[in-house]
């Protein structure tokens, strides 16, 4: 593409737009600023809002990729890319996923994550060359990340993830109506110019990951990662979250602390099991049995263990 072309196609975008408000905020006071991006900000979730039928679909995709054993792939470039990453590595933390279920693919690689590398964006064909590394079936989802939509480097991998057979995602910051790519759900917040043209890790970025912790959280809680609103299926490789998985067990089965440490204990420190043997009475091996039984949710074999009494 020609400079000339690559100019125009900018010109045309919402996120490459001069905001009227922001014309004099190298002058303006510092309060005024603040306000100012403050004001803006409030802007995000409303456009994300209007998204909601799009991330509905969006997530129903990628839990069933999760029941099939799929993954979902995130790739993007620039604040969209370390975005992406990020979503991905706070999954198995949070969720006690495998770290190969959720992933994100960043244009540079690894150094792009603390070192802005900005001419990487523009390489298709290694966006394509990425993507194949990640050995991609027909079971797994392909996320593209990016504001503006027209990243070479993320067309590449969607048009290959859906060459790939994979089902594909694409969150931009433009209108729907710009898309030049084909793709499964397009999810297209709009939360407008940015009070610096084109710095859209501002508000583009943060829209971006609301829509992600929306995909995640939610394709997570529907593989039984959740009870009522805790994290049950947590990794402890902290003291907080030790003594988190005590709370949650505390509260689940309304148990004191030592006896939640108990549990926890017994449980081989798996939260999930160890409220459903609190609930329960049963030993850890019957306990897992049954969860497996009812696909890791709680609820669920609480209601097959009390047919079965």
């Amino acid at each position: 593409m020609s400079e000339n072309s690559v100019f125009q196609e900018l010109a045309g975008l919402i996120t490459e737009s001069r905001h009227p408000d922001s014309f004099d905020i190298d002058i303006m006071d510092t309060g005024d600023i603040v306000r100012l991006i403050s004001r803006e900000d409030h802007k995000v979730a409303p456009a994300v809002e209007k998204e909601i039928p799009y991330i509905i679909r969006a997530v129903d995709i990628i839990a069933a990729a999760f029941q099939q054993g799929g993954r979902l792939i995130y790739v993007g470039a620039g604040t969209s890319g370390r975005l992406g990453v990020l979503d991905a590595s706070e999954c198995p933390p949070t969720f006690g996923s495998d770290p190969e279920m959720v992933q994100g693919i960043i244009a540079g690689g690894f150094d792009a994550l603390i070192r802005a590398q900005e001419g990487s964006e523009d390489k298709y064909e290694q966006g394509v060359a990425d993507l194949r590394e990640k050995n991609i079936t027909r079971f797994d989802v392909v996320c593209g990340i990016a504001a503006s939509f027209r990243t070479p480097y993320v067309k590449g991998a969607l048009e290959e993830g859906k060459r790939l057979g994979a089902k594909t995602i694409f969150i931009i910051c433009n209108p729907r109506e710009n898309l030049t790519i084909d793709v499964d759900v397009a999810i297209c917040p709009v939360p407008g110019p940015e009070v610096l043209m084109g710095s859209t890790r501002m508000k583009s970025g943060s829209a971006q990951k609301m829509v992600l912790n929306m995909l995640t959280t939610t394709a997570m809680i529907k593989q039984g990662k959740v009870y009522e609103n805790m994290m049950i299926d947590l990794q402890q490789n902290s003291q907080k979250l030790v003594e988190r998985s005590k709370k949650i067990i505390m509260i689940a089965s309304d148990v004191s602390y030592d006896d939640a440490a108990k549990l926890l204990k017994k449980a081989d420190g798996h939260v999930k099991s160890a409220i459903l043997m609190a609930l329960t009475g049963l030993s850890l091996p019957e306990a897992q049995t049954l969860l497996s039984e009812n696909d890791g949710f709680i609820k669920k074999a609480i209601l097959t263990w009390g047919e079965k009494k």
